[in-house]
C-alpha cells in the first residue's frame, strides 16, 4: 500500500508563515515535477481554509466527501488527511502554520476557532458565507502591497477575524447552543481521549481523572455530541485506525498493538462492530 503523504508548509520566503493559492493554478501545477498530487490523499502539517467563489465540486477531509459551492467554506485542520476531488470550482486555498497563530492569534480567539485543535467536534464545513471576497480582497492587497510594515501581525488579525466571523456562522446553524457550564468540561475530556485512546478506552476511567462520575461525564458530552461518551472515545479511536491505515505502510498487526490492542483479535472485532468491515477489508476497499 502507497504510504499517503506529509505535506510541509512551503512558501515565499517573505511570506513565510502564510500564503493565499489560486485553486485553479494549484492544481495547474500537477506534473512530474511535483512530489505529490493534490488530488490524492495526503496529511497537512499546517492549517488550511479552502474558500469556493465560483462553480460546484467536492472535497475529501478525514475520509468524508464534502459538497461546495459558491459561499462554501471548509475548514481543514493540521494533521487531517485532504484530497482535491471534483474540482469544477474556483477559489482560494488560505495556508498558516501553526507558529503564525501562536505567534500572533489571540489565546481567546485560539479557544473560540475549534478549526484549529477541536476539529473533530465540528463540521469542517461551513455554507453560505457572504464576508469571503471581503476579506480576500483585503488578503490580496496586503499581500501586494509594496510596505512591508508589520505585514504579518495585519494578515494575521485579518485573518483572526476572518476565522472568528466563520466561526459565528457555523454556530448559528448548530442547534446546540454553548453550554458555558459544561464546554470546559467537554473539552477537557476531548483532550484525554487524545492523550490516553492507546490507553483506555473506559469512561470510568477519564471521568475518575476529571474527578466526575460517569454518569455527569455522559451528560456533558451528549450536550455536545447527542451520544455518549463511550461513543465518542471509540468513534474517536475508529478514526485514528482509518488513519493509521491509511498513511502507514504498518501490518494491521503492528497498528493494533501501536493503538492499544493487546490483540489482533480484539482490534478486528472493535473496528467490524463499528463499521461492518474488518481491519482488513477496509485496507482492500482503498
Amino acid at each position: 500500500m502507497k504510504k499517503i503523504p506529509q505535506i510541509s508548509f512551503q512558501a515565499k520566503e517573505e511570506q513565510a508563515e502564510f500564503e493565499l493559492l489560486d485553486i485553479s493554478g494549484l492544481i495547474s501545477q500537477v506534473d512530474t515535477s511535483r512530489d505529490h498530487d493534490p488530488r490524492q490523499p495526503h496529511r497537512l502539517t499546517f492549517f488550511a481554509v479552502l474558500v469556493v467563489t465560483e462553480g460546484q465540486g467536492s472535497h475529501q477531509v478525514d475520509l468524508k466527501k464534502y459538497a461546495l459551492k459558491k459561499g462554501s467554506v471548509l475548514k481543514i485542520a493540521k494533521g487531517q488527511v485532504h484530497a482535491f476531488q471534483d474540482t469544477g470550482y474556483e477559489g482560494y486555498l488560505i495556508v498558516f502554520t501553526e507558529d503564525f497563530i501562536l505567534k500572533y492569534f489571540s489565546k481567546s480567539s485560539i479557544d473560540f476557532i475549534s478549526h484549529l485543535y477541536n476539529y473533530h467536534i465540528s463540521e469542517p464545513l461551513v455554507e453560505q458565507s457572504t464576508f469571503n471576497e471581503f476579506y480576500l480582497t483585503l488578503f490580496r492587497q496586503e499581500l501586494a502591497s509594496e510596505n512591508t510594515y508589520a505585514q504579518k501581525n495585519i494578515i494575521a488579525k485579518m485573518l483572526e477575524l476572518y476565522l472568528l466571523k466563520l466561526e459565528r456562522l457555523a454556530q448559528s446553524y448548530t442547534s446546540t447552543k454553548l453550554n458555558k457550564e459544561y464546554y470546559p468540561i467537554f473539552i477537557q475530556f476531548k483532550n484525554l481521549v487524545e492523550k490516553r485512546y492507546q490507553e483506555t478506552r473506559n469512561v470510568k476511567d477519564y471521568a475518575e481523572s476529571m474527578g466526575l462520575s460517569a454518569k455527569h461525564l455522559n451528560k456533558v458530552v451528549q450536550t455536545f455530541t447527542l451520544n455518549t461518551a463511550k461513543d465518542f472515545i471509540d468513534q474517536y479511536v475508529i478514526l485514528e485506525i482509518k488513519r493509521a491505515i491509511l498513511s502507514t505502510d504498518n501490518s494491521l498487526k503492528e497498528i493494533a498493538y501501536e493503538l492499544g490492542f493487546d490483540e489482533v483479535t480484539n482490534f478486528t472485532k472493535f473496528f467490524k462492530k463499528h463499521t461492518d468491515l474488518t481491519p482488513k477489508e477496509y485496507k482492500s476497499s482503498l
